[in-house]
């Protein structure tokens, strides 16, 4: 009996893991990074043509900032306020009538 308790909190363990390495948080939070940081490297020093194409605005800047923003918020709240297991569902014990 003892190596049956074993075995589930082994599994426990491995799925508290997993819910950590599967937390959209952090896809969402890593993809925002990787483009933010892309989008602000080609908004750093546009074209003549690109800021007359906005109006003036260096718009790929002002938008990989933001992503770079939103991509961190996402890592800093995943790390404030990480994932937790799902609780085990609690067993029946009532006898059956």
């Amino acid at each position: 009996m003892p190596d049956l308790h074993k075995e589930v909190s082994d599994l426990e363990q491995k799925s508290a893991t997993a819910a950590r390495l599967f937390d959209i948080r952090r896809i969402i939070g890593g993809l925002f990074v990787v483009y933010g940081i892309i989008v602000t490297i080609a908004g750093i020093s546009p074209s003549d043509e690109d800021l007359k194409k906005a109006q003036g605005v260096h718009i790929n800047l002002w938008t990989g900032l933001a992503m770079l923003v939103l991509g961190l918020f996402f890592l800093v709240w995943m790390k404030l306020r990480p994932a937790q297991a799902p609780e085990p569902a609690p067993e029946d014990t009532t006898p059956a009538s």
